[in-house]
């Protein structure tokens, strides 16, 4: 059930109900992030395996503090930069936050979303709400309200539409667990802008993290569509699919043997944040298509193009 009115979404959420909620990066399957039964809700409903830790959303990083949550002083002036926004902080987890939250680990993951009418919610709300991608675990993430109705159906209590979403990316998750600060996902904020904010180089080695992840989005295979896709030359595919029964996602360029019909290019005018807001929107069109193969061609290694190229190497059967 699509919804519009944000009184339907504060009864349902109060009462322990999912709700699936828009916000700058992809829309996110929410529940109050105080009621251990409501989260538990999100699981079954994703199936989502309950080892991979959620992210609790607020309106401002005061919130958090007023629930218990210790921020490093680190964390707290990037937020001052970044937030509202695409960010992730990991940091020291409150006893206020039920163990399902955090898959039983001491720390917890926090951002304030930058979506109007999710902001209005959370204002009006008086707990967090844990809210990871509105998809079945390891599907195409959502940036529709659409999106989420053709996954889910009646399963959950309602879809509130803040129509599409701007960055189409999931946030970047930094921990401040540690001595120094670790990269854990890229996403819609870049690694350049972080890492020039806090004058340093990041830790990128937990990246990839399949048995105890410390947030969302480290398992190696995710975001996968049902039609295999692949990161290498067309031509290493012509033994299973001739080249009009493969689709093809690029950048700027087309593909020069693929039929035009099949090709989806993710900013003709080679803009990062486009082909950000594009790429799953893209990659569920590709599988829509219902050919054999879809063949991606990576980004440059700058930028959005590192956070891209994140999402394509896991949503890959064979990467390179």
């Amino acid at each position: 059930m699509i919804i519009h009115k944000l009184q339907t979404a504060i009864d349902l959420l109060s009462e322990g109900k999912l709700v699936a909620i828009p916000t700058e990066t992809v829309y996110g399957l929410a529940a109050n992030g105080f009621n251990g039964q409501a989260v538990a809700g999100i699981f079954q409903a994703k199936n989502r395996p309950q080892f991979n830790p959620l992210i609790l959303h607020s309106n401002s990083m005061e919130r958090f503090q007023e629930w218990e949550i210790s921020i490093p002083k680190q964390a707290l002036d990037l937020a001052a930069k970044f937030s509202p926004g695409p960010l992730t902080l990991v940091v020291p987890k409150s006893n206020l936050i039920p163990d399902i939250v955090t898959a039983g680990q001491n720390s917890v993951a926090i951002r304030v979303p930058n979506h109007p009418l999710t902001l209005e919610l959370l204002s009006k709300l008086a707990f967090p709400l844990a809210a990871p991608s509105a998809n079945k675990s390891g599907t195409i993430s959502p940036t529709k309200a659409q999106d989420v109705q053709a996954q889910f159906g009646e399963e959950i209590g309602a879809i509130l539409d803040g129509g599409p979403c701007h960055i189409g990316l999931e946030s970047t998750i930094i921990s401040f667990t540690g001595n120094t600060p670790k990269l854990l996902r890229l996403g819609g904020l870049s690694l350049e802008e972080i890492e020039d904010s806090l004058g340093m180089k990041l830790d990128q080695t937990k990246l990839i993290n399949n048995e105890n992840p410390e947030a969302p989005g480290m398992l190696s295979r995710h975001y996968a569509p049902q039609t295999p896709l692949y990161i290498d030359d067309a031509i290493a595919h012509l033994p299973e699919a001739e080249f009009s029964e493969m689709a093809f996602i690029g950048f700027k360029e087309p593909h020069g043997q693929i039929p035009t019909i099949n090709q989806i290019l993710l900013s003709d005018g080679g803009s990062y944040a486009e082909a950000a807001q594009n790429l799953f929107t893209a990659l569920r069109k590709a599988d829509n298509m219902q050919l054999k193969v879809i063949i991606a061609q990576l980004l440059p290694e700058e930028n959005l193009g590192r956070a891209i190229n994140d999402r394509l190497r896991r949503a890959a059967i064979k990467q390179n």
